[in-house]
């Protein structure tokens, strides 16, 4: 149970802030009262599968697996993306021209607990999420699927 919670946490970590390494995940599972050590984050990211992409910035974070299936959809959404804006609880990505309904196809098949819906047109979508304080992680997501 333990560990259930406390991978459920590293997930959540990861999700919401830019991990770098093992250390300053060990840290921050420390500050919020799971008694860890490197060695036991070590063998929790392992079995997560996290593995480090690129951020915005051109530096590496741990991010959670693409599901192998996904791989096609995150090619078409790196390739058709142009654009990702925000609006309060709404997230608004512009495509090229007849691409939007295939971009959507990745941010639907994410399940994310974020995402209430979306809405797809031909060069527009349309995404609702839980509240504006999401918006921000929500965000980090999409950006990572267009490195």
């Amino acid at each position: 149970m333990q560990r259930t919670k406390r991978q459920e946490k590293i997930l959540y970590i990861i999700d919401t802030d830019n991990i770098e390494n093992q250390q300053q995940l060990t840290e921050v599972l420390n500050k919020e009262g799971f008694r860890v050590t490197q060695a036991t984050v070590s063998r929790d990211m392992k079995e997560l599968g996290l593995s480090k992409r690129k951020g915005i910035d051109g530096v590496a974070y741990y991010k959670r697996p693409i599901d192998p299936k996904l791989s096609k959809l995150k090619t078409l959404f790196h390739q058709s993306v142009t654009k990702i804006d925000s609006t309060q609880n709404i997230i608004v990505i512009k495509t090229l021209s007849g691409s939007a309904n295939s971009a959507c196809s990745l941010i639907d098949k994410i399940n994310h607990p974020y995402i209430v819906g979306t809405i797809a047109g031909d060069d527009t979508i349309i995404i609702v999420v839980r509240s504006s304080e999401v918006v921000p992680t929500v965000l980090k997501l999409l950006e990572s699927y267009r490195d």
